[in-house]
């Protein structure tokens, strides 16, 4: 990568020689030579910025690595003694790591270039291990000798792994064929010709307790569970759904001239799915129980059964096709009935991850005698505390207009949540995440962090201390170490120095405000301009777009936004928005998104632009371009295709232009289930023959996130409406806005059509620097 910026500025260089002055207007030889050495030169300049913290054993003592002038050092901190200091002697860590050859790299090893960014300690604490050219090291910090444990260990998992898009509910395609022990060790069970069958550890007689089953109506042993007490299995029987495929080919494969072929499972919206019923068997009885499904009758997703300690009841999560009910289901394992213990039914959406952005969250307390369950009911995400026998609640733990955006740490014995939420300070930013506890009965919620930024906290073991990191986009970060008990900072770690930063024109984006489509409701985002801005000009605006509704998006941490300044150095002024429709807000907020992906925010981001060009004179609207990848690709061309009047330019890559054609968890829980005409309303397919504006297509060949025919129907569908438009196909690509060469293509894009002025001729530059001058 540096090889090719290297060759590019040398490429620039040799133009501003050549071509006349009057060609280093804005936009043009001056400012993409600038653009093209920014990341260069803005690397590694802000020194003193502390890492995640990485507790030793279960001592209230940690190490982290800080950036320094050049590299990282290792710091490691006594929170009871209050005491820092290197974690190692450096110079003789790296002389011990350059001694072992080859598997340091050709790069030399210095003390603040160690070849690792992370290790752990030997219980004695006298070593550390760490990972090195696929081999793990253990290196002494008492005589610094390194030795090689052997190659990295690969997860086993992984082989029996179906691909990640192959669709929901596809256990039974897993490889297992291995006996499942039961945990007395007195049984095992198998799947043989798709039935149950159990045997007595040792024997080799092996008894079947179901059937029925048969290739079409299978059972699966990836599903089966035994019960704590030996005595009963709960096992998934699936009747399978549509197999998908996705085809490609590798036109300009690396290894072989010959073209390749590859073929991925892939499920997509309105695809029929499998589907699974829960059995359960009573292994002594021989009796099997065929759980009834009208509590869960058109499954999108059905969770792994799990057992409760004492083998009574079996749980499982239903997740409704459509995603608008969403249950924890009990199974009693003696009768075979089941019932819902909790049901979410909202008239929308349950979003129904516990990745980061997603809403679900459980918690069963004491085997299930209380569940705190994490809900949009009231119109903002909480906590709720329900009675596991009677499935009712309790009583709701949080409540207010902000949300719970994670729990970090349930304590049964003291009754205490430990969460983060976001938007409780009024005064600020409500996408800061702060850290709070709370009791289980909603009493006592105590505020663990109060700067005003965005937070990432670390608890020791024993959760006395912690380390609060924190910083803005417009603040550089700050590490503190505090004492869980009053919250007061026991130390202050580290306080990032930007001057060197500074020092270079850069500047921090402003964060700006405006109020969205219903007038009350605060649309944020960020405000980015060149290091050489000059108030007195007229700057087109270009927005990096990503509507996806699985989260937020504009950034809220400290970084050089490098490659959003690179863009504004060419003469633009860029920014970022999240309108309605995304995450982290009310349940309002967003449902705009519901069976509606095209709206993508656009009403609130155009009202948002218009307010900062009532600010400022310099903001442009009357050249506003767009940009951005994946769910920001379908987004970017949509501004041209149902907002032409305000967006002008659009750069749209690996897009998903039709949501029936993109992987089908993440469409039908935005759009729906079944497949309708809300699908069509915002395809940008369907819709191309309103093409107003100048558009860049750009999609990557082997880009098995979102199928690449998405981008060729769009680009059909403009051909056969007679629209003009760019389109950059790159060989052998994946999931990419095209890398350098797609960067450059965007620049060029906005700078032709934006700008007015024709690009440096890149052909003439390479061909300069080939022949070495003429």
């Amino acid at each position: 990568m540096r090889q090719l910026r290297s060759t590019r500025l040398t490429q620039l260089a040799f133009l501003c020689m050549l071509l006349p002055a009057p060609a280093l207007a804005q936009g043009t030889l001056a400012d993409y030579a600038r653009a093209d050495s920014l990341s260069d030169r803005l690397s590694g300049l802000v020194v003193d910025i502390a890492e995640a913290p990485h507790w030793i054993a279960e001592s209230n003592r940690f190490w982290y690595r800080k950036s320094v002038a050049g590299g990282f050092r290792f710091v490691t901190v006594d929170a009871v003694s209050r005491s820092k200091q290197p974690t190692f002697d450096h110079d003789r860590m790296a002389a011990a790591v350059s001694a072992v050859g080859p598997a340091a790299g050709d790069d030399p090893v210095t003390a603040i270039t160690l070849p690792f960014d992370e290790f752990e300690f030997e219980e004695d604490l006298e070593s550390i291990e760490f990972e090195l050219a696929d081999s793990t090291w253990n290196c002494t910090v008492t005589d610094y000798v390194c030795a090689n444990r052997g190659a990295v260990e690969e997860d086993d998992d992984e082989a029996d792994s179906v691909p990640w898009s192959a669709g929901p509910g596809q256990l039974w395609r897993r490889s297992q064929t291995e006996p499942l022990r039961s945990p007395d060790g007195s049984r095992e069970a198998r799947i043989m010709d798709h039935n149950v069958a159990v045997r007595m550890t040792g024997s080799e007689d092996w008894v079947k307790l179901s059937h029925e089953g048969a290739e079409a109506d299978r059972y699966t042993r990836a599903s089966m569970e035994w019960s704590p007490d030996s005595r009963k299995l709960a096992v998934y029987r699936v009747v399978p759904g549509h197999e998908r495929e996705v085809h490609f080919i590798e036109s300009s494969p690396e290894d072989q001239l010959q073209p390749k072929r590859l073929s991925l499972l892939y499920a997509k919206p309105g695809d029929v799915l499998d589907r699974q019923r829960p059995v359960i068997f009573d292994v002594e009885a021989k009796r099997q129980m065929i759980v009834d499904d009208a509590l869960f009758p058109e499954a999108y997703s059905m969770s792994r059964l799990e057992w409760r300690e004492d083998s009574r009841h079996v749980t499982f999560e239903y997740n409704q096709r459509g995603h608008e009910v969403y249950r924890v289901i009990e199974i009693d394992a003696a009768t075979g009935d089941a019932r819902a213990l909790i049901s979410e039914e909202p008239e929308t959406f349950f979003y129904y991850s516990n990745a980061p952005g997603g809403k679900k969250y459980r918690s069963d307390v004491n085997d299930g005698e209380e569940i705190i369950w994490m809900s949009e009911r009231d119109g903002w995400n909480h906590l709720y505390l329900f009675d596991g026998v009677t499935g009712q609640v309790k009583n709701q733990i949080t409540k207010g207009e902000w949300v719970v955006r994670g729990v970090q740490h349930v304590d049964e014995e003291n009754r205490q949540i430990w969460f983060s939420a976001g938007g409780m300070n009024a005064d600020q930013d409500p996408y800061f995440v702060h850290y709070y506890r709370v009791d289980f009965d909603g009493s006592n919620l105590i505020s663990l962090t109060d700067a005003d930024g965005n937070h990432s906290v670390s608890f020791s073991p024993d959760r006395q201390y912690y380390v609060d990191r924190w910083s803005r986009v417009d603040h550089a970060p700050v590490a503190e170490l505090r004492r869980t008990s009053d919250r007061s900072v026991v130390m202050e770690l580290e306080r990032a120095d930007d001057s060197a930063l500074l020092a270079t024109g850069w500047r921090y984006p402003e964060v700006f405000v405006a109020k969205g489509r219903d007038g009350v409701t605060d649309i944020w985002g960020i405000i980015i301009r060149p290091t050489n801005f000059d108030p007195s000009r007229s700057y087109p605006v270009i927005e990096s777009i990503y509507a996806g509704p699985h989260g937020s998006h504009v950034p809220k941490t400290f970084g050089t936004n490098a490659g959003r300044v690179a863009l504004a150095e060419l003469g633009f002024i860029v920014v970022q928005i999240d309108g309605m429709g995304t995450s982290n807000r009310s349940k309002a907020f967003h449902d705009v998104a519901w069976k509606n992906l095209k709206d993508a925010g656009f009403p609130d981001r155009i009202l948002w632009h218009e307010a900062v060009a009532e600010r400022y004179d310099y903001y442009d609207t009357d050249r506003v371009g767009i940009y951005g990848t994946s769910a920001g690709g379908q987004n970017s061309m949509g501004a041209l295709l149902f907002h032409p009047e305000f967006y002008k330019v659009a750069v749209s890559a690996a897009g998903c232009h039709d949501n029936r054609m993109d992987k089908i968890w993440w469409n039908e829980l935005w759009m729906s289930w079944p497949l309708g005409p809300q699908y069509a309303a915002s395809s940008n397919v369907e819709n191309a023959h309103l093409l107003e504006g100048r558009l860049l297509l750009i999609v990557g060949e082997m880009d098995t996130n979102v199928d690449p025919s998405s981008t060729f129907q769009v680009a059909d569908a403009l051909i056969e409406a007679d629209k003009d438009f760019d389109f950059l196909f790159i060989p052998g690509a994946g999931h990419t806005s095209g890398g350098d060469y797609g960067a450059r293509k965007r620049n060029d894009f906005f700078v032709r059509h934006l700008l007015n002025l024709e690009p440096p001729a890149w052909n003439i530059a390479t061909r300069i620097t080939a022949d070495g001058g003429r």
